[in-house]
């Protein structure tokens, strides 16, 4: 496992000893969830882009499709 150094201010460090939290813990979970969020909009950005490349279907299209189906049975 890797190891990361953060500084904070000593007043922060201070408060943080008073406190009873794992903080390496809650730091690791917050990494974690911040590079699952930035994955996220990467994977939506990409969706997005693909989406635009795409071919827009005029409005009405499906219904008017159902409908000639329908009416040629």
């Amino acid at each position: 496992m890797a190891v990361i150094t953060v500084r904070v201010p000593d007043e922060i460090k201070a408060k943080m000893k008073g406190i009873n939290i794992n903080w390496s813990e809650e730091i690791r979970r917050f990494i974690i969830q911040r590079i699952e969020e930035e994955e996220r909009k990467k994977n939506l950005q990409k969706a997005l882009e693909i989406l635009k490349g795409r071919k827009n279907v005029e409005k009405g299209f499906s219904a008017r499709s159902v409908r000639e189906d329908r009416d040629s049975n």
